[in-house]
């Protein structure tokens, strides 16, 4: 039985193996279903003496839906919130209201430090070599690269293009500027690729930008944050980054990072190609 992938897919399972629970993951199952903002960022600890079960019948709980322990599945909770309260102001109050907290400016540059830098730490060992050389393959090869990050996305996207110009790589951002998405992907050439980045809830724009490119054989590197993702099945190769959150709030940290790799290692590429062919030249003077 497949582990739920999303707070939907939990909550229907949730439903329909309650007849069988035993009596105290039953209480466990209503608590967590009648107090979701709260599962989403309350300690194991807190959440147990709200629920009038012991931590262990939690993470028990977590165990009998496949998750190796609660925190994995709390994750589902935060996923639900974060796609429910998209503006800042309402997911503050949110956790504060979970928590009972209101952190300094200090701790909270402590807690997104160490967020990041774990996720940076871990993010070499993530991304296969291959999937790596053969993004650079296909934007090597390209005429031009387009790239679009839809909200959150954007920053990502933007800086890439910024990147790109720089090594003397032609490249366009789909800002979708004017209402223009449709517009700007359909100028996007045969020889061209298009380099897309995209997050969960993954902006429908993405999706479309993604599902043409693969309709007209258009090569598609995707940076997202889960094989999973509808992007990466249709992608030639995606790149799966995991981002740092604190507080249901997810940095871009890691996805920058490899933005710059790419970058980088396609000028470097360019640059020995540039080297090749003026040695070529000289040895036919």
């Amino acid at each position: 039985m497949t582990t739920p992938q999303d707070f939907t897919e939990l909550e229907a399972r949730i439903g329909r193996d309650y007849p069988t629970l035993s009596r105290r993951l039953q209480q466990t199952a209503r608590f967590l279903l009648d107090h979701p903002q709260e599962v989403a960022f309350a300690t194991v600890a807190k959440l147990a003496e709200q629920a009038d079960v012991t931590p262990s019948t939690l993470i028990r709980f977590a165990n009998s839906f496949g998750f190796t322990g609660f925190s994995e599945m709390q994750q589902l909770f935060r996923g639900r919130l974060m796609n429910e309260l998209p503006n800042y102001a309402e997911r503050i109050r949110a956790v504060r209201s979970a928590t009972g907290e209101t952190p300094d400016s200090t701790q909270l540059l402590w807690e997104f430090a160490d967020a990041n830098r774990e996720v940076l730490e871990e993010l070499p060992g993530r991304i296969n070599p291959k999937d790596l050389e053969q993004a650079l393959d296909l934007l090597e090869k390209a005429q031009a690269v387009h790239v679009m990050g839809a909200r959150r996305s954007f920053v990502v996207a933007s800086y890439l293009t910024y990147a790109l110009h720089h090594i003397e790589k032609r490249a366009f951002l789909i800002n979708g500027q004017g209402g223009m998405f449709r517009e700007q992907i359909r100028s996007i050439g045969a020889s061209d690729a298009l380099l897309l980045v995209s997050y969960s809830p993954y902006a429908q724009e993405s999706q479309d930008a993604a599902a043409e490119a693969k309709e007209r054989g258009i090569p598609l590197v995707v940076i997202t944050d889960s094989s999973l993702s509808p992007l990466a099945r249709l992608a030639d190769v995606a790149l799966i980054v995991h981002e740092a959150e604190v507080k249901s709030f997810r940095g871009l940290t890691a996805s920058l990072c490899l933005t710059q790799t790419l970058a980088i290692s396609l000028g470097i590429r360019q640059d020995q190609g540039l080297e090749a062919g003026e040695s070529s030249s000289a040895s036919d003077a």
